[in-house]
């Protein structure tokens, strides 16, 4: 039975034709379950297997190297609070046990309404913008508790807070699994003509060209 729903189907062929070997397609269809579902089911690494011509065992291994892809469930928007040194001096650790005592959930948890997860950040690369929490990966700025707050009541209205102290001001939130706005898709007249590393022969085009 398919994990992917028909549009997606389609979606996938159309990622693994782009790479001359199927198993480079791997992060992209990580990605398109992801999106589809919130998190990486069974049901999708057997059917991203197939695609790519490897195991399950072999999807679980290379998604779990990365922390964005989830192998259980979480709630439709993913909450992290970073907490390394420069949020750490400036209040992260603070803001930790507001969104904790906020949401009635320990970090790692989801709320009982399934509408939020929420977990600690080792780094969020905003250093300069300290303290800084993120939902679904879109970044909230020099954090509050009052912002944190008002983020809340919004996601919970159905509102978008991206204009809150947000990098990103357009839109709606997306739910937890969105990776863009935008699909990447490359037209055939496109594409760079890779081949399959079998296929080649010789030293690569630049070095004969004198580059």
């Amino acid at each position: 039975m398919s994990f992917f729903n028909e549009e997606n189907e389609e979606m996938a062929k159309e990622i693994v034709g782009r790479y001359p070997i199927a198993r480079s397609a791997l992060i992209p269809l990580l990605h398109l379950a992801q999106e589809q579902e919130g998190w990486i089911t069974k049901p999708a690494m057997e059917q991203i297997a197939e695609l790519t011509d490897t195991t399950s065992v072999e999807v679980l291994g290379t998604g779990t190297f990365y922390e964005m892809f989830k192998f259980h469930s979480v709630g439709r928007y993913l909450i992290k609070v970073c907490t390394n040194i420069s949020c750490q001096l400036l209040g992260a650790d603070e803001l930790l046990e507001h969104v904790k005592t906020a949401l009635e959930v320990e970090e790692g948890s989801t709320t009982e309404d399934g509408l939020f997860t929420f977990e600690e950040a080792e780094c969020v690369a905003a250093c300069t913008e300290a303290p800084c929490f993120t939902v679904n990966y879109r970044y909230f700025h020099r954090a509050t508790k009052e912002l944190f707050d008002e983020v809340v009541v919004d996601l919970r209205a159905g509102e978008s807070p991206l204009s809150k102290g947000s990098a990103d001001d357009k839109g709606v939130m997306p739910e937890h699994g969105t990776l863009s706005r935008v699909r990447q898709q490359i037209p055939k007249s496109r594409c760079a003509g890779i081949k399959h590393p079998e296929e080649i022969k010789g030293p690569p085009n630049w070095i004969e060209e004198g580059f």
